[in-house]
């Protein structure tokens, strides 16, 4: 049995790009990458916004501070290189109320913390030239965010990490996985792989991974569904580029916005609710291993005590289409509910302690000859040619 360098558990866009970096710091590595799917990026990577996020949001220091604005320049510079459509649009994010307003001015001072370039503050006369539909009392423009089609994106990156010699295997679900002293031995699809070292970019099941490997590291993904709207042909007009509110600080979703598809079109959302299945896209999915892992988990109910109000709202968003356009409509007060038709959804993998916080940084957590990537919540779509490089960094200091 061949003996890889390098095997990669996940064929979503992290996993993807950590495999491009691995080739790039050293052609000569004998790459395998496992996907459980049939193909490329079928889980988080295929069903995001495609926003190319400018680093706006990140507490300055933090692993997605750095990596995001680092990771946009280059998938911008992939996009450019390998004809993936894309385009710099901008974003418009806008304080609704005077209340909002300090922690608008708070983004605009961590944006440019962090390195966003081009960041301006507008008053509503000049934001409403770059979005005439929009609402608020302030505003921040933001030129560098942009949008591409990550799915795409990512089966890019499968196919060409085949033609550099990568061996990229879909169909290929981990089942068992264990390391010794001098390698990483593991089952996928039914087959026996070896590999000196291994990166565990399982997304929605990066813990369950881990803890094949003996790894607690005291977190568990627990799923949010986020769910969209698409605006009705003929009022994709109503917004032009991206339109944001301000974030409320206490929690890592970004609330319903408005978003500009790079395919055509538009859609609004998404919101957080709590899902039932850990590949839970629709209203109605429910695993039960899924389920019972969260209902078990001290973390959920603590979580659930916080913030219980706000998980109600989300809920009842989610099944009241009156409630999801009230919330657009503070951001465009010219939405009807007659603009808006069902669109998708994803389910988001967030990482909760026990104690009920969520984890809010990527989190890589090194393990003898195994990196595992525990928390790689937005932007790491945008950040992933970055994470990328630090997670080779992290296999080549272990290879030594």
């Amino acid at each position: 049995m061949k003996t890889y360098d390098v095997a990669v558990v996940g064929g979503g866009i992290v996993g993807l790009a950590t495999a491009w970096r691995l080739l790039e710091k050293d052609p000569r590595l004998a790459v395998v990458l496992l996907e459980k799917e049939g193909e490329a990026g079928a889980h988080q990577t295929g069903h995001n916004s495609g926003v190319i996020h400018s680093g706006l949001y990140y507490k300055p220091g933090s692993a997605k501070a750095k990596t995001c604005v680092e990771g946009g320049r280059l998938l911008v510079e992939f996009c450019r290189a390998h004809e993936v459509p894309h385009e710099i649009c901008g974003k418009l994010v806008v304080a609704t109320s005077e209340e909002e307003v300090p922690r608008l001015a708070e983004l605009a001072l961590r944006g440019r913390e962090n390195g966003v370039a081009g960041l301006r503050e507008m008053e509503p006369a000049d934001f409403r030239k770059i979005e005439p539909h929009a609402a608020g009392v302030k505003g921040i423009h933001v030129p560098p965010t942009g949008i591409t089609d990550f799915g795409l994106v990512a089966r890019t990156l499968a196919a060409l990490l085949a033609q550099r010699g990568a061996d990229v295997r879909m169909n290929a679900r981990v089942t068992a996985l264990a390391s010794s002293a001098s390698e990483v031995n593991l089952v996928a699809g039914g087959q026996e792989v070896s590999a000196r070292h291994a990166v565990n970019c399982g997304g929605l099941h990066a813990d369950r991974i881990a803890r094949l490997d003996g790894v607690d590291a005291g977190i568990r993904i627990v799923p949010f569904r986020g769910e969209y709207y698409r605006l009705a042909p003929g009022r994709e007009g109503l917004v032009k580029g991206l339109l944001y509110p301000v974030p409320d600080p206490r929690f890592p979703f970004l609330g319903v916005h408005f978003t500009r598809l790079v395919g055509g079109g538009a859609e609004a959302g998404p919101n957080a609710v709590p899902a039932l299945a850990r590949e839970g896209y629709t209203k109605t999915s429910f695993n039960l291993r899924d389920m019972w892992e969260e209902v078990t988990y001290p973390g959920v109910w603590r979580l659930a005590a916080k913030h219980g109000g706000m998980a109600l709202g989300e809920l009842h968003r989610s099944f009241s289409k009156s409630a999801f356009v009230k919330a657009l409509q503070k951001l465009m007060p010219d939405i009807r509910a007659e603009d808006l038709a069902p669109g998708g959804a994803g389910v988001r993998a967030q990482a909760l302690r026990r104690d009920g916080s969520l984890e809010d940084d990527f989190v890589l957590a090194p393990h003898g000859r195994i990196v595992h990537v525990l928390n790689a919540p937005s932007p790491a779509a945008t950040a992933s040619f970055a994470i990328g490089g630090r997670i080779a960094e992290a296999v080549a200091a272990m290879r030594g």
